[in-house]
Order: C-alpha cells, then structure tokens, then sequence
C-alpha cells in the first residue's frame, strides 16, 4: 500500500512540476516529421482470471522502451516502439523480455496522445497496449512526457491478463 501511495504521490509532482517552470514554443511544425523518445516503464499490476501480481513485490520489472513517431498531422502519427523488459530478483538481473509495440497516435490539446498499440513479445504473448500520453514540459529540444498504459495480452498456453503501468520519458525534437 505504502508503494502505491508513494507512485501516486510521484505522479501528482511530476504532473504539477511542469506549471511552475514551463515556457511555451510557439514553432510551427512542418509534417510529416520524425521524432525519437526513450522512456523507462514500471509494470505495476498485471491480473488474470486466477492471480493478481504486483511489481516490487518478489521481483522488480523495469521496461526501457525505444520509439520512433512519424507524426502526420497535429492530430494523428504512428508509433513503433521496441521495449526490453529486466527483471531483478533475489540479486540477479536479466532481459526477460522484448515487446515490439507498433500503433497509430491521436494527439489532442494541451499534450495529451492516445495510443492504441498492438503487441508481439518474445516470450510468444501478443495482444494490445492502449496507452494516454501527457506532454507536461516543452522545451525547444525535449519533450518530457508521462503516461498510462493498460496492456492487454493473450496466448502462449497462458491465461489472458491486463495490466497497468506508468510510463516516464522524453521526446527529442
């Protein structure tokens, strides 16, 4: 519980930091264009039918996702990203995953994306990842972005599960 209370604390500052210090760009973009992020992403709770896990609690799983968005519009882009995920446990570390996570993007004002990805993981799952991006700093050569994601996966003789996870990155201009 504590866990959760500090991640909820961590992403009220996060979102709120920006009002204190943000200045605006008033650039205008030309389109398409290509822009690159890197992110760090912390599976928080995945359930299916017959188990609930939380992360932190036997084990440590930290995804470092990779992307590319073209972007066409100021309202529509695609998005293909590759995230490897590392697990720590009982003092050993190492790759126990990578998702490829291709998706089209619905930019909205004021920051905010929806991205509705598909999913192949290496470990035979596949499925879906909804996510809601928020832009909350702009400066002229990065972007600092925050998100939540739900994803949904399926296969691998395993049963469906859906998860959620918090997402804290950076877009490079």
């Amino acid at each position: 519980m504590r866990k959760v209370l500090l991640l909820m604390l961590l992403f009220t500052i996060i979102i709120k930091l920006p009002s204190l210090f943000a200045q605006s760009t008033a650039a205008t973009p030309t389109y398409p264009r290509a822009v690159a992020y890197l992110s760090l992403i912390l599976p928080i709770i995945k359930l299916n039918r017959s188990q609930t896990t939380y992360d932190f609690t036997t084990a440590t799983t930290i995804g470092f996702p990779v992307g590319v968005n073209i972007l066409y519009s100021d309202s529509f882009g695609f998005s293909y990203e590759v995230t490897p995920f590392v697990v720590a446990q009982k003092g050993i570390s190492k790759v126990s995953n990578l998702v490829f996570d291709p998706g089209p993007m619905f930019r909205f004002k004021h920051g905010l994306t929806l991205i509705t990805r598909l999913a192949f993981e290496t470990q035979g799952r596949y499925g879906f990842t909804p996510v809601l991006n928020k832009v909350y700093l702009r400066t002229k050569a990065v972007n600092y972005f925050i998100a939540a994601s739900l994803p949904t996966r399926f296969g691998n003789n395993q049963l469906p599960s859906i998860g959620g996870s918090l997402q804290f990155g950076f877009i490079f201009n």
